[in-house]
């Protein structure tokens, strides 16, 4: 009976390699955020990435940092650095104020604690803007169950922001943000893993804009938003291996709030090896939503709350990205060095927000691009 069971976990845990470590090394980048195994930790890393942003009037731009190091064989620390350089034109600041630049700066540490068949991470972060500053603290646990077949995750993270305003220092106010996470990963065949994730959200505070108006018949009145807000997500991932050094994943996310915002996701992404250097993503993504029950874009009643804020609005947009990853150097058993190259393009569309300046639906195009070196060693 003994021989028959070391066997079978002896099987499982060949299927569950072959499963992972295929798919792994077709889908890159996508494959870390369905899951690797709960007993592994990651491994020694550096990361360092330029990023840009520009759309809507807003450009963005700044290096990321990232380094993780084991310690002894089950403990990981992770340190990561994040900076954003601002140039603010949109739509909500040319129509009520004047375009600003300002700067956010991001740090974060993290830890990975591996126990047998379980995984326990911590982190945290902390950033900084001229009138907001955001920390963060999180934990997550991974287990592993079925031989390792199956994978469940638990976590939550708890935020602080303390809010202020340019030119008014008598304004301050804060807001709490809480996370509950739940996850499975499931290997169904030799090819194929499939994960499910749900996410439970709690606000509490000031959550809207102290810079931001609505318009009520026409006049600019302040922005009011209630200081509670509760969500859900659900989200629904396939991954699978196409047998000829090619991978798809397939992606469906549904979210609800207690502000009556009703969110789809849906994205399609395909990855495929050429030779044994380069690897080439792309995705398609469409995204969804209807507008908060007391959003207007010009209200013709004074209610209790009010607002204007185009992200609370209904709009749909579609985007484009694709991703090319090459291994300039490799030696087993030592380090490894890959160049990255990712750009995506978004289209939005917005049903009942209008372009005050031209009295049509607003409309723009923003495009993202990354530049990165990892380093594993």
């Amino acid at each position: 009976m003994a021989a028959t069971k070391a066997q079978k976990n002896s099987r499982n845990d060949s299927i569950r390699w072959r499963v992972l470590w295929r798919l792994a090394t077709l889908l890159g980048g996508v494959f870390a955020s369905i899951g690797a195994r709960a007993g592994d930790l990651p491994e020694d890393s550096g990361e360092a990435l330029i990023h840009s942003y520009s759309g809507g009037g807003v450009t963005a731009w700044g290096p990321a940092l990232l380094v993780r190091k084991k310690l002894v064989d089950k403990v990981s620390l992770s340190a990561s650095y994040y900076l954003d350089s601002v140039s603010n034109a949109s739509i909500d600041v040319v129509t009520t104020a004047s375009p600003y630049r300002e700067k956010r700066n991001e740090l974060g540490l993290g830890m990975d604690y591996v126990y047998r068949d379980s995984q326990i991470s911590l982190s945290t972060s902390s950033s900084r803007e001229p009138d907001y500053t955001a920390k963060r603290v999180g934990l997550d646990i991974t287990q592993e169950t079925f031989g390792g077949m199956t994978s469940v995750s638990l976590g939550f993270t708890r935020g602080a922001d303390q809010i202020g305003k340019h030119g008014a220092p008598e304004f301050s106010d804060i807001a709490t943000h809480w996370q509950y996470r739940l996850g499975v990963t499931q290997i169904l065949t030799k090819r194929w893993v499939m994960s499910a994730n749900m996410e439970v959200l709690a606000d509490d505070g000031f959550l809207g804009s102290p810079y931001r108006i609505a318009r009520v018949f026409g006049a600019a009145v302040p922005e009011r938003t209630p200081r509670t807000r509760a969500a859900r997500a659900l989200k629904f991932r396939v991954i699978g291996d196409l047998g000829t050094r090619d991978a798809l994943h397939i992606d469906y996310r549904y979210y609800w709030d207690t502000w009556d915002i009703k969110a789809h996701t849906a994205e399609l992404g395909y990855s495929r090896h050429f030779g044994e250097k380069w690897l080439a993503d792309a995705a398609l993504r469409n995204y969804r939503q209807e507008h908060a029950l007391f959003y207007s874009d010009n209200a013709t009643s004074e209610t209790l709350y009010i607002s204007r804020n185009r992200q609370l609005g209904a709009f749909n947009s579609i985007g484009l990205g694709s991703k090319l990853s090459y291994t300039a150097k490799k030696i087993p058993g030592k380090y490894e060095i890959k160049l990255n190259a990712g750009l995506e393009y978004t289209r939005f569309k917005f049903n009942d927000f209008t372009d005050i300046r031209t009295g049509a639906p607003y409309t723009y195009n923003a495009s993202v691009l990354q530049l990165y070196v990892l380093t594993t060693y």
